[in-house]
């Protein structure tokens, strides 16, 4: 897909995000998950002047847009950008605070962990099962294979056992089944060709009238690939340990597990490390916004903030 043809992504609970933050000109501010930018471009206005915007995502392509957009729609901050996965992000602050002056700490962090649009829409990436692609999934393709060659040799224990813990799939065992049987004679390469076994897996007099059919396999494997779930809790918390005293770390989850990790991060660090849980409930989208975008039905947000007598690292 060209770049002039990826969809603009809508900026997911933008407004709970700002009034978590607090944000003031000079503070130095992370979005550890960057995406198109959409957080990052208010977060930047906010801290101008003189503050420093710290921007990390393990997908080069969308780096290369956040990029973009960040120089025409922001001013008056100083911006340091890294190809990296946000487990990656102590270095990056460490990185970016070295080469700008600034001490070792910020101000506000996030993590939103879902997708945009502009990953989920694109064919060449197989992340969707809509439109008919290569099936790689992979969000840092110069690392790891894509899906494709996975599934030439998974055991179908294995497979069920992903569609299962990663997708909620009732029906994974079945689905690991179709998936063996038929590579045996036809390679799994495209979207298409998963979602056919998927349908053929399940009977369509049993399927959930309110998804897709390959919706939680689609899911499950894209996570699988990436990692997505594999050491969150500790990542969350070693970001938050990059926080100033007073700083806001700020999660947006969009899967159970993701949000689990979060959870526990949350109460870990606010049981004797000198961190608050700001909401005793975390914060949902309001109806207004689920009505404007409906793919942000599923989105959790938790805020945790560092105390203000906490010690510097």
């Amino acid at each position: 897909m060209s770049e002039a043809a990826l969809p603009t992504h809508v900026s997911v609970m933008l407004d709970e995000v700002l009034d978590a933050m607090n944000l003031q000109p000079g503070m130095v501010v992370v979005d550890g998950t960057l995406g198109l930018a959409g957080h990052s471009v208010a977060m930047a206005k906010q801290i101008a002047p003189g503050g420093l915007l710290i921007g990390i995502d393990w997908d080069q392509a969308m780096l290369a847009r956040a990029e973009a957009r960040l120089k025409t729609e922001t001013d008056g901050v100083e911006i340091s950008l890294h190809h990296a996965d946000y487990r990656a992000l102590p270095d990056c602050v460490r990185e970016a605070c070295a080469r700008f002056g600034r001490r070792l700490l910020v101000d506000a962090i996030l993590l939103d962990l879902g997708l945009n649009n502009a990953q989920i829409e694109d064919a060449l990436r197989g992340i969707s099962f809509r439109q008919n692609g290569p099936l790689d999934m992979r969000m840092d393709v110069s690392k790891g294979v894509p899906l494709s060659e996975i599934l030439k040799t998974i055991s179908a224990r294995e497979l069920e056992q992903i569609l299962w813990d990663l997708g909620d799939e009732r029906w994974a065992r079945q689905i690991a089944k179709v998936i063996v049987e038929r590579r045996k004679t036809h390679p799994i390469e495209t979207t298409d060709d998963l979602v056919d076994c998927i349908q053929a897996a399940v009977p369509a007099a049993k399927r959930d009238k309110r998804l897709h059919v390959a919706t939680r396999s689609f899911q499950a494997l894209r996570i699988y690939i990436n990692g997505e779930l594999d050491e969150l809790q500790q990542a969350i918390e070693s970001a938050a340990r990059c926080l100033n005293p007073g700083g806001t770390l700020v999660t947006l989850a969009y899967h159970s597990g993701e949000d689990r990790a979060a959870k526990h991060a949350f109460k870990a660090l606010s049981q004797g490390e000198g961190f608050t849980n700001v909401f005793k409930k975390p914060l949902r989208p309001s109806e207004e916004e689920v009505a404007r975008n409906p793919k942000s039905r599923s989105a959790v947000m938790r805020v945790l903030r560092r105390n203000d007598s906490g010690e510097e690292q």
